[in-house]
């Protein structure tokens, strides 16, 4: 169960150690609290102004413990509130300074979070975003410093060795040994196209600790949203994840045509740029014209839209897409939502589901 109350001009008593309560007291402050925090118990007694009856007691890094007894040295303090009927609520430790955390933030939506990258998100002093991430939501989500270093297509602002140098810099405290809990926060999954195994080899190389929180990636997560399984029984056995970034040599058009004849799913990641040279590429490699193609704009955020056509149309069709954008070729397209083919091709699955037995 959760319960939401306003904190705001409200009195609340906070204990913990500085470092270990550093973020807890930033949440209490932006939630507008007249915050009292005490470092210790020998500080909590040595008060001279100690809220009487607070609205809310909140102990750092040591939980309370059922039946109403808490076995460390904030026992006697949790104890007199207790007696009084103040609410008491445990909060987490601050993470660990000098130390970076990839976050995989999903295709961009927060219910796409996992609970792992909110934890690290509460956590952090510092945050890097992409703009593929969840970045709209991340003032609610965290009390971090957060920097910006998201890239537009043919734009990087921020290059990505300077990402590199950032996350260092600001986990190691620029050499005056104060380093922060980094989260780089990055869309869809970190080591899917998203150069994070580069900043992992950064951590590494200067001697930082660092691990991976996997994301939701959008090769998934961004098809499923307009209804399209990347497989599905019967109708595609495999899958493929490509980068539409560059161009593809003749090698790789016939490679993904051969893919995709036998019934397996294309699909591809930041290919809108590419889409023309991709479809021509595909074509020429012998992947016939009445191949079903999907373009999924914006998946899971506001404005999503769907655009279904085949590989002889969508120069035409798909014209106007723009990025963020996934790109499904392949049978299973003609399950997606709004597809004229889609209820054609379920009653197909469904009677050979029939035919053999009912089995999955």
């Amino acid at each position: 169960m959760q319960l939401s109350i306003s904190l705001e001009g409200m009195p609340v008593v906070l204990l913990g150690d500085a470092d270990a309560a550093r973020q807890a007291v930033l949440r209490y402050r932006r939630a507008g609290a007249v915050l009292a925090h005490f470092e210790s118990p020998a500080a909590f007694m040595a008060a001279v102004a100690v809220p009487a009856r607070p609205a809310l007691v909140a102990v750092v890094g040591s939980p309370v413990k059922e039946r109403g007894t808490h076995d460390d040295a904030w026992s006697p303090v949790l104890d007199h509130y207790r007696k009084l009927g103040v609410p008491q609520v445990d909060e987490p430790p601050a993470g660990r300074r000098g130390h970076v955390t990839l976050v995989g933030g999903g295709p961009g939506s927060r219910g796409l979070l996992t609970v792992s990258a909110v934890k690290a998100l509460r956590d952090a002093d510092v945050v890097l975003f992409d703009r593929l991430a969840p970045w709209r939501e991340l003032e609610d989500l965290t009390t971090a410093q957060l920097i910006d270093v998201g890239k537009l297509p043919g734009h990087h602002r921020v290059p990505q060795d300077e990402i590199n140098r950032l996350i260092v810099e600001y986990a190691t405290g620029g050499g005056d040994g104060a380093g922060s809990n980094v989260v780089r926060l990055k869309g869809g999954d970190p080591f899917v196209f998203g150069r994070g195994a580069e900043e992992a080899a950064a951590c590494v190389a200067a001697g930082v600790t660092v691990r991976v929180v996997s994301g939701i990636s959008s090769s998934i997560a961004v098809p499923a949203a307009a209804g399209i399984p990347v497989t599905h029984r019967d109708v595609s056995h495999s899958f493929t994840v490509i980068s539409g970034h560059a161009p593809l040599t003749e090698a790789e058009h016939l490679h993904l045509a051969g893919l995709a004849a036998e019934g397996g799913t294309v699909v591809v990641l930041m290919g809108i740029a590419n889409l023309p040279h991709l479809a021509a590429g595909l074509r020429r490699s012998g992947l016939g014209r009445d191949t079903p193609l999907a373009v999924v704009e914006r998946g899971h955020q506001a404005g999503q839209r769907t655009t279904i056509t085949d590989l002889g149309k969508v120069e035409a069709d798909a014209g106007a897409c723009e990025n963020p954008a996934v790109i499904v070729i392949g049978r299973v397209v003609r399950l997606a939502r709004g597809s004229a083919d889609g209820e054609e091709l379920r009653d197909l699955a469904e009677s050979l589901m029939m035919g053999a037995g009912g089995a999955t």
